[in-house]
């Protein structure tokens, strides 16, 4: 399932920025509401999830629609997204080298494990699945490729905020803050002891936290030719995948499959 919407803004002093263009960002926002689990959006939707007036909305989708990057379903009144937006999508995964990379070793994993193992990147205060393998299992996350999870509750965002630099780190922990203004000291709390979690033992976990039934570990890592930080998890329901599982019989698994991606496999 993806995670609740966030505000897409672009940052105060990113707005600053004289080369920046807004007409433009705010289209992109626009395209970024669209969730997996959304199928349609209407102008009034867009405009409470971009913080944005709903006049501004209605030109934004008439241009987004006009150049195929939305479509209009006059039935209903509301847009689904455009196959522009697909090409788009799909070139960036086939060229990402690490997923293709990783499938098979993934799917090793998740056969032994008996869970769901995915690959995933950051986009704002989310991380977004760009690969998924699940095991033969009876029961795995309802969770695929293009799905969102949190940055901050998730193993496998927690593990993305434990390996990225740390002026980055600082600015989504205070984005994150202001996110959630009362529930920052537990969230705090989790993502700290995550961070060191993962200096003691290779991997970030969330038992629970996330969802109470869920339980998974993640890694990061630097995909071999320059990529973008990376994260890959494993998870599944928690009757199923205790802590103890987890930490001792599939922690180095995954910790050896994350050292194989950062060295290009070998």
């Amino acid at each position: 399932m993806s995670s609740p919407s966030e505000p897409v803004a672009a940052p105060r002093r990113i707005k600053e920025d004289r080369h920046f263009v807004t007409a433009l960002a705010r289209g992109l926002e626009v395209l970024a509401c669209f969730r997996s689990s959304d199928r349609m959006l209407g102008n009034q939707e867009l405009a409470r999830r971009c913080k944005l007036p709903k006049s501004t909305i209605s030109r934004l989708t008439y241009t987004l629609t006009k150049l195929g990057y939305l479509e209009y379903v006059e039935d209903t009144g509301r847009y689904r997204l455009g196959s522009a937006t697909l090409s788009l999508g799909s070139t960036m995964l086939a060229r990402m080298d690490a997923r293709q990379m990783a499938r098979p070793l993934m799917q090793e994993l998740a056969d032994a494990s008996q869970a769901m193992v995915s690959l995933g990147m950051r986009d704002r205060l989310s991380m977004i699945y760009v690969e998924n393998c699940r095991s033969k299992a009876t029961l795995t996350l309802s969770l695929d490729v293009g799905s969102r999870i949190p940055l901050a509750t998730t193993a496998m965002g927690r593990a993305y905020l434990a390996m990225c630099p740390p002026e980055e780190r600082r600015e989504l922990m205070d984005r994150i803050r202001r996110s959630d203004e009362a529930a920052w000291p537990r969230i705090r709390q989790g993502i700290e002891q995550a961070i060191q979690q993962y200096r003691e033992f290779g991997v970030c976990a969330s038992f629970g936290d996330w969802q109470k039934d869920v339980n998974a570990i993640a890694v990061a890592f630097w995909p071999a030719g320059g990529r973008s930080l990376m994260a890959i998890n494993c998870g599944g329901p928690a009757f199923q995948l205790s802590p103890e599982f987890l930490m001792t019989q599939v922690r180095p698994r995954l910790m050896t499959l994350g050292a194989r991606l950062e060295y290009g496999g070998h």
